[in-house]
């Protein structure tokens, strides 16, 4: 399979250079192949040749902040000329490595938090079909007026399926889970991904959720979150 990635001088300067960047996008590429993983929205993705891998230097940095948010125009202008299959923009980072749940679930949200500021800089549209308020159960993000849901990936998850060899973040658009749900696809492929979930750690992640019940930022870091937990984010085109 084609490994796509970004080719940032920054390896060159300040990260580790016995990492190629190839190297970093098979490790998802390679989590993701197992056969215990349960996504199978993601296998499908990686089996057609629709899980696009980019590589970035540090997950607590801003420094590819802009060249990330490129690839997320590109990506939603692209979903935009063909919406069919399943399709998973990937960010993998070469660290740091030793981040808590917590202190992942922080720089998480600073980087989606950059990524929002530069999209409404551009003038880009939020996507109308989703809420930008983090609070509200139909919240999404938006990037290129197409709304997406976020999974982060890392060492130290306490989820086997999140954890990962490097921090990942993974942009999904939201419109595709739409048309599965409008297919009658949703609720089969849900009920799958659960059970293969419970089979791994032993129980459901309990911060699963469908799309309008709870806010899915509860879910973006893998953590389970504390009942009164406030997301940090705070879309600048909501004032």
């Amino acid at each position: 399979m084609r490994v796509r990635e970004l080719h940032l001088h920054s390896f060159d300067e300040q990260g580790p250079d016995a990492i190629r960047q190839a190297d970093l996008a098979r490790t998802l590429q390679d989590h993701v192949d197992q056969a215990s993983f349960p996504c199978v929205g993601a296998k499908s993705a990686l089996a057609t040749d629709r899980l696009q891998i980019e590589t970035a230097w540090s997950l607590t940095s801003a420094w590819n902040d802009v060249k990330i948010h490129e690839r997320l125009l590109d990506w939603s202008d692209a979903y935009k000329s063909d919406p069919s299959g399943l399709r998973s923009l990937a960010v993998v980072f070469a660290g740091p490595l030793d981040l808590s749940e917590d202190e992942f679930e922080r720089a998480m949200w600073d980087r989606l938090q950059s990524l929002a500021a530069k999209d409404s800089w551009l003038g880009q549209r939020y996507d109308p079909s989703v809420s930008r308020d983090p609070d509200d159960p139909h919240f999404s993000l938006s990037f290129g007026n197409q709304a997406y849901f976020v999974v982060g990936m890392h060492p130290q998850s306490s989820r086997r399926a999140r954890r990962t060899e490097y921090p990942v973040l993974v942009f999904n658009l939201h419109d595709q889970f739409e048309k599965l749900r409008e297919s009658d696809r949703y609720e089969r492929m849900r009920k799958v991904i659960l059970e293969r979930d419970a089979e791994l750690d032993g129980a459901i992640n309990p911060m699963l959720a469908r799309h309008g019940k709870v806010s899915e930022a509860r879910q973006y870091s893998g953590r389970r979150v504390e009942p009164d937990w406030k997301c940090p984010f705070s879309d600048p085109r909501a004032g």
